[in-house]
This record gives C-alpha cells, structure tokens and sequence, in this order.
C-alpha cells in the first residue's frame, strides 16, 4: 500500500488542510515553498497518464479544492503553482496522484 493511501487510511498521520469524501489535502512534510500543500483523490490512482474520459473530473475537482485552500491561505491574489509530475523521469516519487499547491514566495520558473 502506498504512502497515501496510508495517510487516507488512518494509518500514517499527516497536517491536513482539506478532506471531504473524495480528496485529501495535507502539509507537503518537505516543502518548497511557504505554502506546499498536496491534494490527492482517495482513490488510488498510480499516474497523470491513467485519466481518461471516466476519470477527467478527479483533475477539475483538484484544481477547485486548490483555488480554495489558496483563497483560505491567503495566496489567492498574490499568486500560486499548481504541478503535478508524472512518472519517475518527472519527479514523482510516490505513486499516487497528486497535485502540488505551491505559494506564499514569488516563483522561479525552472524546469
């Protein structure tokens, strides 16, 4: 079982900042950047590349929950990064999907 899926479990504890059925929301524990939260779908999904025409709202419904935790952070106006990496060559290092809500310091683009 993944990390994720432990964290959504019960089985691991994590900061969170958002839950409801679905999604999770939690403290990055390496962050990158003063405000580096994670947003994960509870169901487990290994990839970005795994969405399809039955899954497509898993992507609008984490960009939703991240405007909103970005709005109650207060990072709304001043501006914000969302990312998701997609297999090992992109970064991914757990492989459950998620998306990166990064903000509170302005960005450097770097790829």
């Amino acid at each position: 079982m993944c990390v994720f899926c432990k964290i959504v479990n019960g089985e691991l504890l994590a900061d969170k900042v958002y839950e409801d059925e679905n999604y999770l929301a939690f403290k990055d524990i390496n962050p990158k950047a003063p405000v580096h939260v994670l947003i994960i779908p509870k169901q487990h999904i290994e990839y970005l590349s795994d969405i399809d025409e039955t899954n497509k709202h898993i992507i609008g419904d984490m960009a939703v929950i991240a405007n909103k935790i970005a709005k109650e952070l207060g990072i709304d106006k001043s501006g914000y990064r969302i990312l998701i990496n997609n297999g090992p060559d992109s970064g991914q290092e757990v492989f459950h999907i998620h998306l990166h809500l990064l903000g509170g310091k302005k960005m450097a683009f770097t790829v």
